[in-house]
């Protein structure tokens, strides 16, 4: 089955070639020596069946010890040429043992293993006067040719098996790549919101008893941030599910089986995420206590999706880490839309780190290695690092055309 799934042959099993040679061998001997007219030939006795039969039996190991496999099969066709019996296709089990000892990777032994069987024959015709050099030069030559085929042969499957080890390798590198931005996505939209709400509960517990209406606004604040985390989590994961459940009911093939078929959850309906919901972020932000400044620089176009998303989750990132990290109330967003094949964002606070920033705020680093790994997959980098001032700077430049 799991042959079948990738697109191959089963395997057969291995008694049957070994019985369809062992008939070819002895019907095929047979009609020989049927007609076979010569004097000093021997006929056909219990001895010449046994080795007609053995070079097949042989190969029922074949895959198992091939070199072994195929020094027997030339050795019993040896003895059967040597005992003068008629000429017939007893050399159709050596061919296949030479052929199975080639694949193995087993070339060297399979060469002398042949080369000595060919010189035996030689010495033999030359002991007994029956050597005839345009025979022999003519075995030389199909012997040959049945080197080249066997080369050729372990060619194509040499090649055959490192183009699928190439496509599992790439099929394996998208899947990480794919389980890398779903963790990546997931990680911004988590990330950012839960901050929020962070902050939001901690005002709510502040002012519970002095202020219960400012309390009851940091609770709704915490209840809009997180039903907007959900549903983006879900758009990520049903982009996840939607694209598992086309390939199972397409299978292998691309064609659906009988029956009716499910594609899994819809698509999401929401667009995802860019500079055009930037407001968003500046609206949580000042919930957050934080006031983001966003200036435009040069005449605002339309960006591609990959960029869009890019920079609002390098926006959405940067923002989070100075609620995280930064004691500053006020944040400033740059987009430079004045070179023309790409945009330029700066995010910048003034500082200086608080008191529970650092390591103390919960943050893994992740944030800024998926900022790093958007920019570099456009084609682009992220600069991230403090200010003079005591405050933090991300620089991002997104190519528009990646």
């Amino acid at each position: 089955m799991r042959n079948r799934r990738r697109g191959e042959r089963p395997p057969r099993p291995p008694f049957v070639l070994p019985v369809v040679i062992g008939f070819i061998q002895v019907v095929g001997t047979n009609a020989v020596a049927r007609h076979h007219t010569s004097s000093t030939g021997r006929p056909l006795d219990t001895v010449a069946y046994l080795l007609l039969l053995a070079g097949p039996a042989l190969l029922l190991f074949r895959r198992q010890w091939p070199v072994q496999v195929f020094a027997g099969t030339a050795a019993i066709a040896g003895a059967y040429l040597l005992l003068r019996y008629p000429y017939g296709p007893i050399v159709l089990s050596v061919l296949v043992g030479y052929v199975t000892a080639v694949m193995a990777g087993r070339r060297r032994a399979a060469w002398i293993i042949m080369g000595t069987l060919y010189a035996a024959h030689v010495v033999a015709n030359s002991i007994t006067h029956a050597l005839s050099w345009p025979l022999e030069l003519g075995l030389l030559a199909w012997l040959l040719v049945v080197v080249a085929a066997a080369e050729l042969m372990r060619t194509r499957v040499e090649q055959r098996r490192q183009w699928r080890l190439a496509r599992e390798e790439r099929e394996a590198r998208i899947a990480d790549e794919q389980r890398l931005a779903i963790a990546r996505e997931l990680h911004d939209v988590l990330a950012h919101s839960i901050s929020l709400i962070n902050v939001q509960a901690g005002v709510a517990l502040e002012l519970i008893d002095d202020d219960p209406e400012q309390a009851r606004t940091a609770l709704r604040t915490i209840k809009d941030t997180s039903k907007q985390a959900l549903g983006e989590v879900r758009q990520v994961l049903g982009s996840l599910r939607t694209g598992t459940a086309t390939t199972a009911a397409t299978g292998t093939g691309g064609a659906t089986t009988g029956g009716p078929t499910t594609t899994g959850p819809a698509a999401p309906r929401s667009p995802a995420p860019d500079l055009e919901r930037l407001d968003e972020l500046v609206r949580q932000a000042a919930a957050a206590g934080l006031t983001v400044t966003v200036r435009q620089e040069g005449t605002r176009r339309r960006l591609p999706p990959g960029v869009g998303l890019a920079a609002f989750r390098i926006v959405q990132e940067g923002l989070t880490n100075v609620l995280r990290h930064s004691s500053a109330r006020t944040a400033e967003v740059v987009l430079d839309h004045r070179p023309a094949d790409r945009l330029l964002l700066t995010l910048e606070d003034p500082g200086p780190a608080s008191a529970a920033g650092g390591p103390r705020a919960g943050g893994s680093g992740s944030g800024l290695v998926g900022m790093r790994e958007r920019a570099t997959a456009l084609g682009g980098f992220v600069e991230a690092a403090p200010t003079a001032s005591g405050g933090f700077r991300v620089h991002a430049e997104l190519p528009l055309h990646a």
